[in-house]
């Protein structure tokens, strides 16, 4: 929705440029058959079908099939595909405008040579060397999207957090199973494809339940949710189940890859921490606060008390598990570091709702 906002808005501008450029007194005018109502209906209506054509084709194919490939490789697809886009736009603004300009249908001989000489004539050139540009910033945008995370890029963007703010977060501190046994076995390269591999195969459950990846460390990644947004429908605890379902059903490419299954381990947690952007080079949102140094402590719970998800009381209060989980309180427990114990609580999916 977006991008086709965006776009109609821009082949207005650029409608609004070729009338300027037309009317300066360097230029000899427009032509008798130009309108500025036609011009601008042509413009913003190409950036309409582009957008519902191109803008979905970027969205959702090229930046989800090419997730991982260099922005030069993708920019190649996606410049020889808008090639073909623009001339199918030509073709159909020139069914709808040519009857409008002449008055009759297009079967007719004075339509079709309307027609002929709408679609030859430098106008679409030039489009498509403007909208050449515009798909390649908008494809940049997109990718940076991708690489800083939806939440984090727009509010560099805005400067939400020049100033720092303290908000209510859950965070969810996710790691592999045996993942040193595991990198032994297969060697760095192959256990690097292994990250790599496991890492893109639950970045959808994570965006789906509305989370955000904050960072990657190691084997490790850092997922972190507003505070009603993970809260509602139970997304903090469902994320977890459909990441494993998800790997579930890719079993057989991991076994082919790597002779194993990926399995994890998470802990969750829930505070208020301060959200700043940090960095001049290279600028990101950062969170500091207990929340983080405790969640992390919790992930190593899991591996003691054998349990795939442990979360604390606190956020668990706050939570509606009347039916799809269960639990088992682990007590109170004196983590590293810190002088309180801590409320822990073993979360588990019911059989029913796997």
């Amino acid at each position: 929705m977006i991008i086709i906002l965006a776009w109609m808005a821009i082949g207005f501008i650029i409608a609004v440029y070729d009338h300027l450029i037309l009317h300066t007194n360097t230029s000899l005018g427009p032509s008798d058959d130009y309108s500025f109502a036609i011009s601008a209906m042509r413009n913003v209506g190409a950036g309409l079908i582009g957008a519902l054509l191109g803008g979905s084709l970027l969205v959702f194919y090229v930046n989800v099939k090419y997730r991982d490939k260099p922005y030069g490789y993708t920019l190649l697809f996606v410049s020889v595909t808008f090639i073909c886009i623009i001339a199918l736009i030509t073709l159909i603004m020139a069914a709808i405008i040519v009857p409008i300009k002449t008055g009759r249908p297009l079967y007719d001989p004075m339509s079709e040579e309307a027609f002929y000489a709408f679609v030859t004539d430098s106008y679409p050139i030039k489009n498509g060397l403007v909208w050449s540009f515009i798909v390649a910033v908008t494809q940049l945008l997109l990718q940076m999207n991708s690489k800083f995370g939806p939440d984090t890029f727009w509010n560099i963007i805005k400067g939400k957090y020049n100033t720092p703010k303290t908000e209510k977060r859950i965070f969810m501190f996710l790691d592999l199973n045996s993942s040193t046994t595991i990198a032994e076995r297969l060697g760095n390269e192959a256990y690097h494809a292994l990250l790599k591999d496991f890492f893109a195969d639950i970045t959808d459950p994570i965006l789906e339940s509305r989370g955000n990846i904050y960072q990657y460390v190691g084997d490790e990644v850092v997922v972190v949710w507003k505070f009603k947004e993970g809260v509602e429908n139970l997304q903090c605890l469902r994320c977890f189940s459909e990441m494993k379902k998800h790997i579930g059903e890719k079993k057989e490419k991991y076994i082919y890859r790597y002779g194993i299954v990926p399995s994890f381990k998470a802990g969750i947690h829930c505070g208020r921490v301060v959200a700043g952007e940090i960095g001049v080079i290279k600028r990101d949102i950062t969170y500091s606060g207990d929340v983080l140094n405790t969640t992390a402590r919790i992930l190593g719970m899991c591996s003691r008390f054998h349990e795939e998800v442990i979360a604390t009381s606190d956020l668990l209060s706050e939570l509606d598990l009347a039916r799809g989980f269960t639990i088992r309180n682990l007590g109170a427990i004196k983590l590293k570091g810190k002088e309180q114990e801590v409320l822990l609580i073993a979360v588990r999916e019911t059989e029913a709702d796997q």
